[in-house]
């Protein structure tokens, strides 16, 4: 069982790829060794400017994944970031990379051609013929069990073949893999596709299912019934559903097509100008706040406090109409908090979404929740007020 364990690896394909790339150097060092001989350390010294080009990192890391980890090939997630250097970390880093790889590579070829060379010797000798050469142990004329131990320096080469390519490819994870701005833009990324999607799943449960439940019942009532005038009721209050419900299906797609943007390209709280000309046009009256420096709250934080914005302005108008809206936005070194009040109309005041439910406002909870922030809403004394409350450091 250990020695299946340990002979594993050897039937890999992935073990030889490994050690083609190891290989690849040496091609390099071969050449400037023809050149100068007397200098082997100058390799090492132009892998610093090589390094230093943003393309050679592009380079290195598809060279890497294909070869150290080629089931990774086309990952989203792959260990190995297939992307030029950025910045002057990520050009340090493939430095240091290509200095690592150098070594490693003259490591495999310093403990190879002895052990090809010692293995062609003990072959020679136990079938008696001479040494053509200063052979690397004295061995005292031919002997039969030569050939047994023949394979030895093979089986030592193959095992350090196997750590080597370990090795490399835990250094190439390590120097070519995300750098920490690229991590946190995924995080970015994820957390936007994952309220968004939620947020999705909620207008279609809330908005498209109650609509097409209250046609269902609406029809069921006409076919039963069978009067004409409560069929011609139920049938415009059913056009009526339809054509909301397809005014609903229409504002869910616009969502659905929203993800496709670049996160750095979404709205943050710099731009709630335009939400508040926004809800102006449509009839309400905007006393908007700001203090402190929005523009430095983080990116993550800023687009969902923009988002929460949003749909408060959003409920309010939905269920109060064209009233006045108090809107306060206050950040500081802590926390960013947003709070928007409207009074409701006493028309409204009956039918008013209690706090928590409704599609916009477990939207707000669950966006403040999955920020590490805090969210209150509700009615008091014919105000409707939603309150966020987000710590502007939970993702930096």
């Amino acid at each position: 069982m250990v020695f299946t364990t340990l002979l594993r690896p050897l039937a890999r394909s992935v073990t030889y790829s490994r050690g083609l790339h190891l290989a690849l150097p040496m091609i390099a060092v071969a050449l400037w060794m023809f050149i100068d001989k007397h200098s082997p350390w100058v390799p090492l010294l132009l892998a610093v400017p090589i390094g230093l080009i943003p393309g050679m990192r592009l380079a290195e890391a598809i060279q890497a994944q294909l070869f150290l980890t080629p089931h990774e090939r086309g990952a989203t997630d792959a260990s190995i970031a297939v992307a030029p250097a950025a910045d002057w970390a990520d050009r340090w880093r493939t430095v240091l990379w290509l200095e690592i790889r150098l070594l490693l590579s003259v490591t495999l070829f310093g403990a190879g051609i002895p052990a090809i060379l010692l293995c062609s010797d003990l072959v020679r000798a136990a079938l008696g013929a001479e040494p053509t050469r200063d052979t690397l142990l004295h061995l005292a004329g031919p002997q039969w069990w030569y050939a047994l131990v023949a394979p030895l320096p093979i089986l030592v080469l193959l095992v350090l073949l196997v750590g080597l390519g370990e090795l490399v490819t835990a250094c190439a994870r390590w120097l070519l893999g995300p750098s920490a701005s690229a991590r946190l833009h995924a995080l970015e990324e994820r957390t936007e596709r994952l309220l968004e999607n939620n947020r999705i799943a909620r207008e279609l449960h809330d908005s498209i299912g109650h609509s097409l439940t209250a046609m269902v019942l609406q029809a069921g009532a006409a076919r039963t019934t069978g009067e004409p005038e409560f069929t011609g009721t139920a049938l415009a209050a059913i056009e009526d559903t339809g054509r909301a419900a397809l005014e609903d299906l229409e504002r869910v797609l616009a969502v659905l097509r929203e993800p496709s943007t670049p996160v750095g390209q979404r709205p943050m709280l710099t731009a709630a100008s335009r939400l508040f000309d926004s809800a102006r046009s449509a009839g309400a009256t905007i006393d908007a706040d700001i203090t402190g420096p929005i523009e430095r709250v983080s990116g993550p934080i800023s687009r969902e406090g923009y988002r929460i914005l949003q749909e408060s302005l959003t409920n309010a108008l939905r269920h109060a109409g064209g009233v006045a809206v108090r809107v306060r936005v206050r950040a500081d070194a802590h926390w960013l908090e947003l709070e928007v009040s409207n009074p409701v109309p006493a028309s409204a005041s009956d039918r008013a979404v209690p706090a928590g439910h409704g599609s916009g406002l477990r939207g707000i909870r669950e966006r403040a929740e999955l920020l590490g922030g805090d969210a209150r809403m509700g009615l008091a004394d014919g105000q409707w007020r939603t309150w966020v409350r987000l710590p502007t450091h939970s993702l930096r």
